[in-house]
């Protein structure tokens, strides 16, 4: 069939940007999707990329997979689909981890924890040997912008946030495991500085930021297909 033209001078519709958006996180998801096999322990990240990676893997039908999740809504959702999901002692370490990103810069850094999931993001994908990161085209960035989400403690809460400098709670549930979550709104003038610094500061559980380091494969879905980008986790 040949294809559309448009009639009396208009242009033809084209999709609304929620919707190439999604269509965008579904392409990313359902290449990840590809990389899963039979047998594997798979992480499973948190967001709404992820909620386009979980119908993937159930539709393949993939057998032996022992999958963990870094949030309640992310467990309960796959074993809705009939995916099993462990504790992660239960389960040792991971052959992969797949979960989304708020930002990608060219160099690889990434901001995740949008939705206040990050230490157990994190922890999962550090554990795994392999950490594939999906994402639409919007979240490729040239440079990374603030905010940076934060898990702290809630003890002496007001002193770690002074001594961050430039960082606001916000005004949402804890973490999955109880921790206060905040933003740091400060510049990010050098991303790794900064990483360094939220890593060493007394009340802060863990951080945003994930170091290129980290991850090994990143798939980006555009108009023109899913990019693949190399990563700088080393293979184990």
């Amino acid at each position: 069939m040949a294809p559309g033209r448009a009639v009396g001078g208009q242009r033809p519709p084209t999709l609304s940007d929620p919707v190439r958006v999604t269509l965008q996180k579904r392409a990313a998801a359902e290449a990840a999707a590809e990389m899963v096999r039979d047998d594997m322990r798979l992480g499973l990240g948190t967001g709404t990329t992820v909620a386009e990676l979980l119908p993937a893997l159930a539709e393949r039908g993939r057998r032996g997979l022992r999958c963990v999740a870094t949030s309640p809504v992310t467990a309960n959702a796959a074993r809705a689909l009939g995916l099993s999901v462990e504790d992660p002692d239960d389960v040792g370490e991971l052959d992969l981890a797949i979960d989304g990103a708020d930002q990608i810069d060219p160099a690889g850094w990434l901001i995740k924890g949008g939705g206040g999931a990050h230490t157990r993001e994190k922890i999962v994908a550090w554990s795994a040997r392999r950490f594939v990161v999906i994402a639409s085209a919007e979240k490729a960035v040239q440079r990374l912008r603030p905010p940076v989400p934060l898990e702290l403690v809630a003890f002496g809460v007001q002193d770690t946030l002074a001594a961050l400098g430039q960082a606001r709670l916000r005004d949402a549930a804890p973490s999955p495991d109880g921790g206060l979550i905040a933003d740091y709104v400060g510049e990010i003038d050098d991303v790794g500085e900064l990483d360094a610094r939220l890593s060493t500061t007394p009340g802060v559980v863990e951080h945003g930021l994930f170091a290129p380091s980290m991850v090994s494969t990143i798939l980006i879905a555009g108009e023109g297909g899913v990019e693949q980008r190399a990563g700088a986790k080393a293979s184990r």
